[in-house]
C-alpha cells in the first residue's frame, strides 16, 4: 500500500469515529471519571469509566472537542473496553510512542490506532489526539 493510500485510509478511520463516535454518552454507575481540558485550543472532554477489580468493564465519554480529539477518544474506547489495567497503561504508552515517535504502524496489528500515526504530520494537533488517554489517566489515578 502506498503512502498516499494508507494516508487516506488512515483519514478516513479519522473521520468514522469523529462523525460515529463508538461510546459516546454519559455512563450511570460509573466508578471513575475525569475531566480534561486543553486551553490552547478549547477541546473538552469527559471520560467515566466502570472499573471492577482490575478490569475496565465499561467507557463512555462526551467531548466539545475537535474531529481529532473526539475520533482519539473513540478509538480509545474502543481500544481499551474490557481490558486489564495493566493493559490499558501498555496502550497508553504504546498511542504515546505512535504520536511521538517516526514508529510505523500497522492496521493488522494497531487496528484503528494506527490512524492516530497520521496526526504526527501536524505537530500541533498531537496534543489534540492525546487529551483523551491523559483524561483517561486521570480517571483511573482518581483525579
Amino acid at each position: 500500500m502506498s503512502d498516499s493510500d494508507l494516508s487516506e485510509l488512515y483519514q478516513s478511520i479519522i473521520l468514522s469515529h469523529n462523525k460515529q463516535p463508538r461510546h459516546y454518552g454519559v455512563l450511570t454507575g460509573y466508578t471513575h471519571q475525569a475531566e480534561g481540558y486543553n486551553p490552547l485550543c478549547g477541546d473538552k472532554i469527559t471520560v467515566q469509566l466502570r472499573v471492577e477489580g482490575e478490569q475496565i468493564n465499561e467507557i463512555q465519554f462526551e467531548s466539545a472537542a475537535c474531529a481529532i480529539c473526539k475520533a482519539s477518544a473513540s478509538i480509545m474506547t474502543e481500544a481499551i473496553r474490557s481490558k486489564h489495567l495493566s493493559e490499558v497503561q501498555q496502550l497508553g504508552a504504546h498511542v504515546a510512542e505512535i504520536l511521538s515517535t517516526d514508529r510505523s504502524t500497522d492496521l493488522a496489528e494497531d487496528g484503528d490506532l494506527a490512524a492516530l500515526a497520521g496526526v504526527r504530520k501536524f505537530p500541533a494537533r498531537i496534543k489534540c489526539a492525546i487529551l483523551p488517554w491523559h483524561t483517561l489517566e486521570d480517571a483511573l489515578r482518581g483525579e
